[in-house]
């Protein structure tokens, strides 16, 4: 018997694993990492002055990021140890494809706020006030199911 090993071509391509729909392919991933850099660099007047309330942990001592990547869409400001994502409509927004993301965030677990540029800039304390109350209140944190254990009689006993 002649023993054979898998052998793998030099040219052959290489599997990538199976993705869900929240988590991009590699490329895409890579594209929204470079647009998110680019949106941070063209912040609109509502989204600077909504960032001054709440950059530098000034909210309580809650930490937030801008235009942060978060599965397969680009949040305006993102609190990832509160589960709490913040994003702001302006004069040009889609509502159906900001329904469609608030669906993929809440579905994934992530808590969603969402308001117009003229909220931030007419009252902004209220739109701070507001994600202050939902960063500060507990949470149930999504995650893996536990593990189902199987519970077995001792041996040897009757």
């Amino acid at each position: 018997m002649t023993k054979r090993t898998l052998t793998i071509r030099a040219d052959a391509p290489s599997a990538l694993p199976r993705q869900d729909s929240w988590t991009p392919s590699p490329e895409r991933a890579e594209r929204l990492k470079e647009r998110a850099r680019t949106l941070r660099r063209e912040l609109s007047e509502a989204e600077t002055a909504l960032w001054d309330k709440l950059s530098g942990a000034r909210l309580g001592g809650i930490k937030f990021t801008r235009k942060a990547v978060v599965g397969s869409v680009i949040v305006d400001f993102a609190c990832p140890s509160r589960w709490v994502v913040v994003s702001l409509s302006g004069e040009g927004a889609n509502p159906e494809l900001d329904a469609l993301q608030d669906r993929k965030l809440t579905e994934a677990g992530i808590r969603v706020l969402r308001f117009t540029d003229d909220e931030v800039l007419t009252d902004i304390d209220r739109v701070t006030k507001e994600i202050a109350t939902l960063v500060h209140t507990p949470f149930d944190r999504p995650g893996r199911p536990a593990p189902q254990r199987r519970t077995q009689p001792p041996r040897g006993r009757a």
